[in-house]
């Protein structure tokens, strides 16, 4: 993470100040580290197809065991962001000129990993005109040409709400569209301060509206209260959301926001429970769970 803005530094210190001393990491939260044979042989796929897995840029918990599942989630539009979120580990800056042959290489690396579903995400590109939501078109394409019968999802930015960009997804629509809230609303102008609730639950709306499943995630732990979990489950049902996901936040490095608290798994558990009774299709809510996680099932739903 890169230099933080005087809302991020000033909530960074709130929160050090306010928390009890953590201490380790309880049981639930430990993960193995990665290996498996097949978790290689994507490692390596990877590598020579010189892609990029958010799997490994916001170093997932999840990712030995997705890895040796075959599944991995595609980071298009480069490696480097233009937003500053407090909570992310991708590098931050001026990205390079677009790859216009991305889409060619997830493609083809779908294929040769025999994906049955393949997940989609990127970095920010306001850089971009459409925030590079026509190289997520073209990446759908393809792979509808090459692998017909697979299921696809696609985890968007928000492209600063331009209606063109969105038309351009619909172009060639995913099976499950995704958008990430990550946080509550009071939190956005340290988690997410180039961002806006209410223009992110528009834009989950703008997609239901067109006939598209829907899906958002966010983290907890990062500072919210147990009442503001339920206001923005609410918040997601009223404005279309058809799954979602809720994970423990877990600090990348100590330059970004701290962990506030370590969630139980009793507390996960109410929020499944609690999002099914709103209406939810699905809910996947538990420490180690990220946006990507199970995300085969969500294409799968009736």
């Amino acid at each position: 993470m890169q230099k933080i803005n005087k809302h991020q530094k000033e909530y960074k210190e709130q929160i050090e100040k306010s928390k009890p001393e953590l201490g380790r990491r309880p049981d639930w939260l430990k993960v193995r580290l990665p290996s498996g044979d097949n978790y290689n042989e994507v490692l390596q796929l990877m590598r020579k197809s010189s892609l990029n897995t958010v799997c490994e840029e916001a170093k997932c918990p999840n990712l030995s065991e997705c890895w040796n599942s075959r599944t991995a989630t595609f980071m298009i539009l480069g490696d480097t962001c233009t937003r500053s979120c407090g909570f992310c580990n991708v590098k931050i800056g001026v990205p390079n000129e677009l790859d216009l042959d991305e889409p060619r290489r997830v493609a083809e690396s779908s294929v040769e990993l025999g994906l049955k579903h393949v997940v989609i995400t990127s970095v920010d590109r306001d850089d971009l005109k459409d925030g590079g939501a026509k190289i997520f078109s073209e990446t759908i394409k393809l792979l509808n040409e090459k692998l017909p019968l697979t299921t696809i999802e696609i985890l968007i930015p928000d492209f600063k709400g331009d209606e063109n960009s969105f038309n351009l997804i619909m172009e060639h629509p995913p099976t499950v569209l995704n958008h990430n809230l990550e946080t509550v609303e009071r939190l956005y102008h340290a988690v997410r301060p180039q961002a806006n609730y209410k223009r992110s639950l528009e834009l989950i709306k703008w997609f239901k509206n067109k006939g598209l499943r829907t899906k958002s995630g966010i983290m907890v732990g990062i500072g919210e209260t147990k009442d503001e979990v339920i206001g923005i489950m609410k918040d997601l049902r009223m404005h279309g959301c058809d799954i979602m996901t809720i994970g423990q936040y877990l600090q990348p490095t100590k330059d970004h926001l701290p962990v506030d608290r370590f969630v139980t798994p009793d507390e996960f558990a109410y929020y499944n429970e609690v999002g099914l009774k709103l209406g939810f299709l699905a809910v996947e809510s538990s420490p180690l769970v990220r946006s990507s996680y199970h995300a085969e099932k969500h294409a799968n739903l009736l």
